[in-house]
């Protein structure tokens, strides 16, 4: 079974942009969207989240947040059949825009598939790294077969530098190592909150198929500086994963290209299976 995940970050909700959003979406095909920055969308009678069901052909679930700029998950039930599991718990209190995943039986999997849509904090690289460890967590709670992905805000684990040219002093600030301001270092980009997703078993989808193929669009910025926008599967999706593509049609849908990768589920690693604890 190929199965499509996609990332996007609307940009405050995108209402105004919603035609060009809903067209980026729905040219790349995917069966699970994994969204950020949903203002408003619980608003009006849930107004735009019932748009973006109707326009899709996808059901929505919106994940509690303290900021207002929370995350999302559309999925297409037609492919993956209904949700068996849908977990927003303690996110609102362990993360300023808070998390959900939500888990779907896939035909030869001994246990659900978890996905979850995530949006690190951008004001401390410290605090983003909780709530990776956090987020890392939760996604296990079905067991060893998880995909974890959205606005990291910081960058990934390796690759490139970034363009610190286009990067905004308050980004400068949060992305970068703190070093001493006497030392006149260059900056270099603190890649903590990514390399806590490794600790915990997710692999970057993005480098994971740059390591097999070398091809460096792979590793083109998401943002105006960076690849901050990340799709991580667990160790057991990684044979899985066949494609990567970044998502910048129609220009002006946001300002965060998507992203989405393309699993082959029949090459998921089943071997080693276990349960949270």
């Amino acid at each position: 079974m190929l199965f499509t995940v996609l990332i996007q970050n609307t940009c405050e909700g995108g209402h105004d942009r919603w035609p060009l959003l809903a067209e980026r979406i729905s040219a790349a095909r995917p069966d699970i969207a994994l969204l950020q920055e949903l203002k408003g969308w619980s608003e009006t009678g849930h107004r735009q989240t019932v748009r973006a069901e109707r326009d899709l052909d996808m059901d929505a679930l919106l994940a509690p947040s303290r900021s207002g700029l929370g995350t999302g998950i559309l999925y297409r039930r037609t492919s993956l059949g209904r949700r068996v599991y849908w977990n927003t718990d303690y996110a609102a209190d362990e993360t300023h825009h808070g998390l959900g995943t939500v888990g779907f039986d896939i035909p030869g999997l001994p246990d659900p598939l978890a996905v979850t849509s995530v949006h690190l904090t951008p004001y401390s690289a410290d605090k983003a790294i909780t709530e990776a460890d956090f987020a890392a967590s939760r996604s296990y709670k079905l067991g060893p077969y998880a995909i974890l992905g959205g606005d990291i805000n910081y960058p990934p684990q390796d690759g490139p530098q970034p363009n610190y040219a286009e990067m905004r002093p308050y980004n400068l600030g949060s992305r970068t190592v703190l070093t001493d301001p006497k030392r006149q270092a260059d900056p270099q980009p603190d890649r903590r909150a990514a390399w806590k997703l490794h600790a915990n078993g997710f692999r970057d989808a993005a480098w994971e198929l740059y390591q097999r193929t070398g091809d460096e669009a792979l590793l083109h910025p998401t943002g105006t500086d960076d690849r901050i926008d990340q799709i991580w599967v667990s160790a057991p999706l990684v044979p899985a994963l066949t494609s990567y593509r970044l998502l910048d049609a129609p220009s002006g849908a946001s300002d965060h290209h998507g992203v989405a990768i393309t699993l082959d589920t029949d090459l998921i690693n089943t071997g080693h299976p276990w349960t949270y604890r």
